[in-house]
């Protein structure tokens, strides 16, 4: 009788690894990321406008159109603000590079903004109750504006990007004299310290929510499995390929309004395609060596229970920005969606905040 020797312990070589966890997903992703949710009380014909495919600006423009009212009317404590008293502007502005770029603004009626904030992904109308313009835009391929959605082929043309169409607001002579503020969530405050780091003296501060200075360690796949896609990336760049976790689940504290993220019907819910995800790993990587040049007043804020952006080193640019002004307030238990996901109290604790803080900073010139 033959003698059976006892089996290798099985290791996973990282190349198994990636074809397991991305390449033979496929089943997975469609189940996780297909069809919207089937929305009570809309029509079929709209149900259809939202399960089509949205990689086309004009796709996602039409979904937003028809759901707009029905995103509009959910229950959430900043959709329950009254729109009275504030002046709301849409408009669509082709770029230099010729991207039909989507561009809103949100003003008080009744008197001249305290200061403008620049928003790189956010929400407005809190902001305008207190008496501050709000300037905000759709990057290329998010949203309403042009461009292969969720895709990022540079991080470098996006903040280019951006530059090029605040540029323009500041130059409006209605404005130009007042405080100029950048306002980032997430990998919104990505996007505004690169924009800090290229115009260093052209903005009076910045408010950073839950910035994308690294992304969380459990959020990233192995070392390994990470060179093999940024490898991938190279010959399959728009492929959708790079394994991700539920973010709503980790980003949303609140059940309710976790549920409510599926009315954001425009917003990418697919697996990050290959060079975005690189573009975004390189960008976190950089801002992470350059922390000590950050050199503007600085408003940080994170929950202590993020872990989706890494609030270890919200604290590291507290510590090492070279800012004279710059303040860190940390929410235990809170999750990564400070503005959005969290219940009613702390929205408003985190709202009121970033408030005071703008207020300090800016001189009241006409009575509302």
């Amino acid at each position: 009788m033959a003698t059976l020797k006892p089996a290798k312990p099985y290791r996973r070589h990282p190349f198994n690894e990636f074809r397991a966890r991305v390449c033979c997903n496929k089943m997975d992703d469609t189940k996780q990321v297909g069809k919207p949710p089937k929305f009570k009380g809309i029509s079929h014909e709209v149900q259809e406008i939202l399960e089509a495919d949205l990689d086309d600006a004009q796709a996602r423009r039409r979904a937003r159109e028809a759901f707009k009212q029905v995103q509009l009317s959910i229950d959430h404590y900043l959709f329950k603000l009254p729109c009275d008293g504030v002046k709301m502007n849409e408009s669509y502005e082709v770029n230099s590079r010729g991207v039909e770029i989507f561009t809103k603004s949100w003003l008080p009626k009744t008197c001249p903004p305290k200061a403008i904030i620049y928003y790189c992904h956010g929400i407005a109308r809190k902001l305008v109750f207190s008496g501050y313009g709000v300037f905000a835009m759709d990057y290329p391929g998010f949203g309403l504006s042009e461009g292969l959605h969720g895709y990022i082929p540079s991080f470098d043309i996006l903040v280019d990007d951006v530059i090029e169409q605040y540029s323009k607001t500041k130059e409006n002579p209605e404005f130009g004299s007042l405080p100029r503020f950048l306002f980032g969530q997430s990998m919104g405050g990505a996007v505004v310290l690169k924009v800090h780091l290229k115009q260093p003296h052209a903005w009076n501060g910045a408010i950073l929510v839950a910035p994308m200075c690294k992304i969380a360690d459990d959020m990233v796949p192995p070392r390994l499995l990470t060179q093999i896609l940024i490898g991938v990336a190279k010959f399959l760049p728009k492929q959708k390929l790079v394994p991700q976790k539920d973010l709503a689940e980790l980003a949303f504290r609140d059940l309710h309004k976790r549920e409510l993220a599926a009315y954001n019907v425009v917003a990418y819910k697919h697996k990050p395609r290959l060079q975005t995800a690189v573009e975004l790993l390189r960008t976190t990587q950089e801002i992470e060596r350059r922390l000590e040049e950050v050199s503007l007043p600085l408003l940080i804020l994170h929950g202590e229970a993020d872990i989706v952006t890494d609030v270890s080193v919200s604290k590291s640019l507290y510590e090492k920005a070279s800012s004279s002004d710059k303040k860190l307030n940390l929410y235990k238990e809170a999750y990564h969606s400070l503005l959005d996901g969290e219940p009613d109290d702390m929205i408003i604790r985190v709202f009121d905040d970033i408030i005071s803080w703008l207020d300090e900073r800016c001189v009241k010139t006409t009575d509302c």
